[in-house]
């Protein structure tokens, strides 16, 4: 009975590995063929590196390296160089070289190349100096981006293990390209199709709007802010032990703003982070029947984004408010 117990348990992991979708990650030289992006140990050894799918969402995956059916974080680093490294960190601290290995045994360095405001562009380095993109490629043809991403402008974002972190690598649904449509509308979308505004109020009942920004050319993750004044605010999901996490704009003196929907005829709805897989969480607004209505941002010339929060597992400060989660706009799947 044991022994069956067992093989039903190793089953039901198995299962949910191979249910796991997985992406290969690839470079692309300029004729179009893919070189295999590996880490490399001291010794030489090769070691795969995926996108990895969570409950089956590819909006933004982890990019990470498999040694032993472990899986290891790839993060930008800190450093004095032209080009910053990237590499794959071990639980001791160990460090992996990522490169893309092309089939005469070549080993291009794969490195942080370029910053659009929140992003770092990946980049394999040719012998020539020339870069080659860096893709996710899923088993059905679909291919994403893998990006460089700061949440912070500190050069430190964060410590992984002792090692000093510039940026998380992650993939995303490829961008349009670089519009001029620098400040888009944040809409709650009703079943029937009307759009409903997004706004930040203040205690006394004060409206304000509320945005994403294109910045810098950065159209992959765009920033959600709260136009106060002269002054833009930050929209996060704070920490809270409610069912439904609260949404708010942090002012510059930790002054809270309620961040509502809303409707034609003045009824304010709350906007909630009402659940979690893997980094986002489902920024929603909550109607009075309890249903939920999707948050979108939408620029002048009809492109729609989606609303969600983005969570590293970490709980950090905002100007002495606690808080869960950044609110960013994300290409559509």
């Amino acid at each position: 009975m044991k022994w069956l117990t067992f093989l039903m348990f190793v089953s039901f992991i198995a299962e949910n590995v191979i249910s796991q979708d997985v992406w290969n990650i690839k470079a692309i030289d300029p004729h179009g063929r893919f070189i295999d992006v590996k880490a490399l140990d001291k010794a030489g050894k090769i070691y795969d590196v995926k996108a990895f799918e969570m409950d089956n969402s590819s909006q933004f995956m982890d990019v990470k390296a498999i040694k032993d059916g472990k899986k290891m974080a790839i993060k930008v680093l800190v450093s004095t160089d032209v080009f910053a490294p990237v590499k794959a960190i071990g639980d001791n601290g160990e460090i992996f070289d990522i490169k893309a290995v092309t089939k005469d045994n070549i080993h291009l360095d794969v490195k942080g190349v370029s910053s659009n405001g929140s992003i770092v562009n990946i980049k394999a380095v040719s012998p020539d100096g020339d870069f080659y993109g860096i893709k996710a490629i899923s088993k059905d043809g679909i291919l994403h981006d893998v990006k460089g991403i700061k949440f912070s402008s500190n050069d430190v974002e964060s410590v992984l293990h002792g090692v000093e972190i510039k940026a998380n690598i992650k993939a995303l649904p490829q961008a349009p390209g670089q519009s001029d449509d620098f400040i888009w509308h944040i809409k709650a979308v009703h079943p029937d199709g009307q759009l409903w505004d997004i706004k930040a109020i203040d205690e006394l009942g004060k409206i304000y709007d509320v945005k994403s920004l294109e910045e810098n050319g950065n159209m992959h993750v765009m920033d959600i802010k709260a136009f106060v004044g002269n002054k833009k605010f930050p929209v996060k999901v704070l920490v809270s032990s409610d069912k439904y996490a609260p949404v708010k704009a942090i002012g510059a003196d930790g002054k809270i703003y309620d961040i509502k929907a809303i409707s034609p005829d003045k009824k304010l709805l709350d906007v909630k982070g009402v659940s979690q897989a893997g980094n986002l969480i489902s920024i929603k607004a909550i109607n009075a029947d309890g249903s939920f209505f999707g948050i979108k941002a939408i620029s002048p010339s009809g492109q729609m984004y989606d609303v969600k929060g983005i969570t590293m597992d970490e709980v950090f400060m905002v100007n002495g408010v606690k808080v869960k989660a950044h609110i960013k706009a994300l290409p559509q799947e």
